[in-house]
């Protein structure tokens, strides 16, 4: 019986066949590994059309219903993660594809939180480039972390483990979501605000970590960053879509707030000419939050097992 292709796509490090092993399905499928990124729909479909199973990364490249029409090949998809807004489930189910998720880790975006948190507060990137350049011999005044308030907005996994070394700082922790109880911030050894107003407005600094969604699009705009106080700093490890882009580029910029940290953005890979590259006080890095050996053995390990029980006729972690 012929080999069944599968690609797997947006394999930045070069990595997917290091971090799991993929023998196991030798016999059964040709697999075709995509380093580069691919920007458009047309350059996704000339890669893959013959592929009747592919591998994806998160949300590097989406699935809408559109891509998915061109595929008409494809019989199992599988993300990275148990959850990709990115994908269309119900177009798939349409199509007769499958989608599978594989186990993830909550611990790497909050670590990564707080090494955003931590470069704002103490200056690391100027002050770690001065260093490197001949620079002055400190140049900055860091920000204290203990004795002041951190701002959590959501409190999952995620938003709880970040109050949780928020706590461990010796830092006042104060949480609001819209579906927030007061015995989850308890349970949570954090405070609950009355309202997103109320946090920003007494918040030394702000971490988001709220999902996606109609409610929370745009929750961060400019009369929001504009009731932050002026030394306040701003932190986005969960979705770009959160802020206001275009308000954020105008706080940093007219200093409305002191400093702002993102590893989610707008348009991925950011375009080199994307004003957030330049505007002052911002530390961004290029979505790190899930990108750790352990996640990534997650995900491909998961992979090899999803590809191994749909070709045995038992798919699982099926979503949608």
């Amino acid at each position: 019986m012929a080999k069944l292709r599968c690609a797997v796509l947006d394999d930045y490090q070069g990595v997917a066949l290091t971090t799991a092993d993929w023998s196991p399905l030798a016999e059964d499928i040709d697999l075709h590994v995509v380093r580069r990124h691919l920007g458009d729909e047309d350059a996704v479909v000339a890669e893959i059309a013959d592929c009747e199973i592919v591998v994806i990364m998160r949300e590097r490249t989406p699935f809408p219903a559109s891509l998915l029409a061109r595929l008409p090949k494809l019989r199992l998809l599988i993300t990275s993660g148990m959850r990709n807004a990115s994908v269309d489930l119900d177009a798939a189910a349409r199509h007769g594809v499958t989608v599978c998720g594989t186990p993830s880790n909550s611990e790497p975006p909050a670590e990564l939180t707080w090494a955003l948190i931590l470069g704002l507060a103490r200056h690391v990137l100027p002050e770690g480039g001065a260093l490197r350049d001949g620079g002055p011999w400190q140049s900055t005044l860091g920000a204290d972390l203990h004795g002041r308030r951190l701002g959590v907005v959501g409190l999952g996994k995620i938003g709880t483990k970040v109050a949780r070394v928020g706590r461990a700082f010796g830092m006042d922790v104060t949480a609001w979501s819209q579906n927030l109880t007061a015995e989850r911030a308890a349970a949570a050894d954090v405070e609950l605000a009355d309202s997103l107003e109320h946090l920003l407005s007494r918040s030394d600094f702000v971490s988001l970590h709220v999902q996606l969604g109609d409610r929370t699009r745009g929750l961060i705009g400019e009369r929001e960053l504009r009731l932050m106080r002026p030394g306040a700093y701003l932190v986005n490890t969960s979705r770009a879509a959160l802020v206001d882009q275009d308000a954020l580029v105008r706080a940093l910029r007219e200093g409305w707030i002191a400093g702002a940290g993102a590893d989610v953005f707008d348009q991925e890979p950011l375009p080199a000419g994307h004003p957030l590259r330049t505007a002052p006080n911002f530390l961004g890095l290029p979505h790190l939050g899930y990108v750790t050996r352990r996640n990534y053995e997650g995900y491909f390990q998961g992979a090899v097992e999803d590809i191994a029980a749909y070709l045995a006729g038992e798919p699982i972690r099926v979503l949608g």
